[in-house]
């Protein structure tokens, strides 16, 4: 994981839920973290990693991610146990 990456993290893990993450960064950091991507209709997408599985719909037209999907994504690495 890089310093791009640990940066993501932070944010995602920042209170209040940072709503302005673009989601090519957190596609990117589940990939550094060793997460499987499976592509999906339209714009669903898997990440699995250990047996843990996590279903999201990438934003659209805009690019951040909206808070609700950015809790979603810090709820599933407190699954894999990865925290800043």
């Amino acid at each position: 994981m890089n310093s791009k990456h640990r940066m993501t993290l932070e944010a995602i893990f920042s209170e209040p839920v940072n709503g302005s993450i673009e989601w090519s960064r957190i596609e990117a950091l589940l990939t550094a973290i060793g997460c499987r991507t499976i592509e999906g209709s339209g714009s669903s997408v898997t990440f699995e990693k250990d047996g843990h599985k996590a279903n999201f719909h990438r934003p659209h037209p805009r690019k951040e991610a909206l808070k609700y999907r950015v809790k979603q994504v810090r709820e599933y690495l407190q699954q894999l146990e990865i925290t800043p």
